[in-house]
């Protein structure tokens, strides 16, 4: 059918996710948002490609098989086809209240194009509050933290607020709730980006937080709702939050904190990045100092700091450092108690059963993963550190 014949067809699919639009603008967004249930976050063949044909006519090339080069990625995404549960997506975010954001859109955060093909190719967004020309801070470090670090994500939060600034940060537990809390009590406004999608509250005990955060600001996600937040999808998600700022300021982090994968990111962007110092003697401020001396971040003891970097010429890029790989989402998708086939653990890590299976291999032979006598498999779980922080 032509893009006019389907108009009311998608028109109806997206009633109450955004505003009217003509033809064109409803096909692009109803193919973002089949997009973002096909394909992982930062997906960066499904990028490629949507930037050269754009979403309509890259959705068509993908589920059509024409092009023998996306052979693999076409084996990630066709899996995950299914028009039961785009309509279902579609309607658990009509539910929650949710609106779809695409580029192009009023509301769309233009510094989201810096990720190129990495870009989100929709978003999915809890509050009525758009980017405009407020500078944005992103305040973000391990849920591990300490007094120390809360009092003073909050001390900053409130004086950044205060000054009209935007406070981001991930929702956590620990530096980001502080920050997000102490936004709020100074009738500041400020945004958080979730891993999953933002009909689910995560962390649970944050339900509230977040209902206050997308009254005044925003909860944002790339990821459908009904989206279960994964190790892969937290740390895909902090390229979001890096984007988006003006600054970086890692308040605490431990030497191998998921705040540095946001650090990396930042730096790569060439945002502002910055560090609060600990003692020498706190683990928890290992990754802190590790940002002041690996990546030239600026050393932030106040407020007026952040607001001197926000003003400052941009900095030097670095390579991100510490991104995960292919591996991370295997693991997200197997289970300890629940065997998983290969078809169904590369469906949910969007992986092809061919790669999918290879990683399988490699784990089973590093002992962090067997199979059951039916041939599916089991995770084996040791004690490692998590990267969500």
């Amino acid at each position: 059918m032509s893009v006019g014949e389907r108009a009311p067809e998608w028109e109806r699919a997206l009633r109450g996710l955004r505003g009217r639009g003509d033809d064109e603008e409803l096909a692009d967004a109803y193919a973002r948002a089949v997009w973002s249930v096909l394909a992982e976050p930062g997906d960066g063949a499904a990028g490629a490609l949507i930037l050269e044909r754009g979403a309509v006519e890259a959705l068509r090339v993908a589920l059509s098989g024409d092009d023998e080069e996306l052979q693999s990625a076409r084996a990630r995404w066709l899996p995950r086809y299914r028009p039961d549960e785009i309509d279902a997506v579609l309607d658990a975010a009509r539910r929650a209240g949710a609106s779809l954001v695409v580029p192009g859109d009023p509301c769309w955060p233009p510094r989201m194009d810096d990720l190129g093909v990495h870009t989100p190719v929709a978003l999915w967004r809890r509050g009525e509050y758009c980017p405009g020309d407020r500078p944005m801070v992103a305040l973000v470090g391990a849920r591990a933290s300490t007094a120390y670090g809360e009092g003073v994500a909050a001390d900053l939060a409130a004086e950044l607020s205060t000054a009209g600034v935007t406070v981001v940060s991930g929702a956590a537990y620990g530096i980001d709730g502080a920050a997000h809390r102490a936004a709020l009590s100074t009738g500041g406004t400020t945004l958080a980006f979730l891993a999953g999608g933002v009909d689910r509250a995560y962390p649970r005990g944050h339900e509230r937080l977040l209902a206050q955060i997308a009254a005044s600001g925003a909860v944002w996600s790339e990821t459908p709702c009904g989206a279960a937040p994964t190790k892969w999808r937290f740390l895909s998600r902090n390229r979001l939050i890096a984007a988006i700022a003006d600054a970086v300021v890692v308040v605490e982090a431990g030497w191998r904190s998921g705040s540095l994968n946001t650090a990396a990111h930042a730096a790569s962007l060439g945002r502002a990045l910055g560090a609060v110092p600990g003692p020498v003697t706190s683990a928890a401020s290992a990754g802190c100092h590790r940002i002041l001396r690996e990546y030239d971040g600026v050393c932030v003891t106040s407020a007026a700091d952040v607001l001197e970097m926000i003003g400052a010429v941009g900095r030097t890029a670095h390579e991100p450092g510490d991104r995960t790989d292919d591996t991370t989402r295997v693991f997200d998708a197997l289970s300890a108690r629940s065997a998983r086939s290969t078809a169904e653990v590369a469906r949910r890590s969007g992986l092809s059963s061919d790669e999918a299976g290879v990683l399988l291999g490699f784990a089973e032979l590093e002992g962090r993963a067997r199979r059951d006598e039916a041939g599916s498999w089991l995770s084996v779980r040791s004690e490692r550190g998590s990267a969500r922080g």
